[in-house]
């Protein structure tokens, strides 16, 4: 792909492991679960009771508190990284950067469904004349890209990704996009989900989708395993800061790590279910290792979408031996919605910064609960524990419904 070097130069989360990124990596290395029992704050009649939450208290910084009050929880925790990811960048709109050269692509899965739900649950019991105005902005999936803009004064390209599962990634490659073509120098890109609700959790559940280990909370998600039996539902946002390479030596930054290649592609075969071939997976990362010349050799590092359902899994191991060959058998892979849980929209960007810190600080994050691994997911996993690597490219795979793929290739940003 023609066009300027696009480096990552600050992140910013909230996840289930932890309320930023120093305490979600250490949280991730040490292999720890942010899996729960819900089971006294759920409706009784779902038939799961665990899911993955992010922290309940989250520093919103500034923000006035009745503004806060207002705003759904994908907002607040998508603000909330969005103002670390600035911080940790050393950004200062207007001052080392122009804002009308700034952007934000924040994703979303599914959006500001708790807001809509509350406001559904008024308009049924006290009436219309009760709903909040508020209603509309807060339930749109654009409305945490949009606040961010607001509150960062980032006036370049305001940009949504909905692709389900696979949007955070898509929002971290189509920033570079936007960087490569020229329309932005700066963006701030990621996604954001809150959506551990009953009516989420039920028609998942109806789907045959999630784990129903209720008694086993932090070992019910097994990515690869024998015995995995669906995905947790996670909650959570990242934030990366993506520049153009020279914007970022000029005004002195860090450079954590460069964003290299991004592919993207459709299985056109079922609305949930993976092309069981894997031919949307296999395409969408040749198109990532097209997009940086690079060779399947020269990737040191996945971190695997591996969900933990059945199918999945198995269809995503597949099409990286296929693709990696014999370079599988020594390629390590990391699978870590073990940990996380599934954050649905938000899981790809939170993916996206794991791989950006296994490459900075040398060390590949675990898969949990891999006792058992399926024989149909014969892959050099990373199970149990940390590994030291010296990996200088990791991939980071992305897969969601409506059969839409993304994956995205960093390079270990140098000293």
């Amino acid at each position: 792909m023609a066009g300027r070097g696009v480096v990552v130069t600050g992140l910013g989360c909230v996840t289930p492991l932890g309320a930023d990124v120093a305490s979600t990596w250490e949280a991730a290395v040490a292999g720890r679960s942010g899996v729960v029992d819900l089971s006294a704050t759920f409706d009784e009649r779902l038939p799961v009771k665990i899911a993955a939450p992010a922290p309940a208290d989250i520093d919103t910084g500034d923000l006035p508190p009745k503004e806060v009050r207002r705003m759904d929880r994908a907002c607040i925790l998508a603000l909330a990284a969005t103002r670390q990811a600035a911080h940790d960048a050393g950004i200062e709109v207007d001052k080392n950067v122009d804002g009308d050269r700034a952007g934000v692509a924040i994703a979303s899965g599914i959006g500001g469904v708790s807001f809509l739900l509350e406001q559904h649950a008024i308009l049924l019991e006290k009436g219309p004349r009760r709903v909040s105005p508020f209603c509309i902005p807060m339930s749109i999936a654009n409305m945490p890209s949009g606040l961010a803009s607001i509150y960062h004064g980032l006036r370049g390209p305001n940009l949504c990704h909905v692709t389900a599962c696979a949007a955070s990634a898509q929002a971290i490659g189509e920033s570079m996009r936007a960087i490569q073509y020229g329309s932005a120098d700066v963006m701030l890109a990621g996604g954001t989900e809150s959506a551990i609700l009953p009516l989420v959790i039920a028609g998942f559940a109806n789907m045959q989708a999630l784990s129903r280990r209720n008694d086993e909370p932090t070992r019910a998600s097994r990515p690869f395993d024998a015995d995995r039996d669906g995905f947790v539902m996670g909650e959570g946002a990242a934030v990366l800061v993506l520049e153009a390479e020279e914007h970022a030596v000029a005004r002195g930054a860090k450079i954590l790590a460069h964003l290299r290649g991004y592919g993207t592609a459709s299985d056109a075969s079922h609305m949930a279910a993976p092309d069981p071939e894997g031919g949307g997976a296999r395409r969408c990362m040749e198109a990532a290792l097209r997009d940086a010349d690079l060779a399947p050799t020269d990737v040191g590092h996945i971190n695997a979408h591996a969900t933990s359902t059945p199918a999945g899994d198995a269809v995503e191991a597949a099409a990286v031996r296929r693709i990696f060959a014999a370079h599988t058998d020594g390629l390590p892979v990391s699978a870590t919605k073990g940990m996380t849980g599934h954050m649905l929209g938000a899981s790809g960007a939170v993916e996206a910064l794991f791989s950006v810190k296994a490459l900075a600080t040398g060390t590949l994050p675990p898969t949990i609960n891999l006792d058992t691994p399926d024989p149909e997911c014969t892959l050099d996993h990373v199970a149990g524990q940390a590994r030291a690597t010296q990996a200088r490219v990791a991939m980071s795979n992305s897969f969601g419904f409506g059969g839409v793929n993304a994956s995205l290739l960093f390079e270990r940003g140098e000293p």
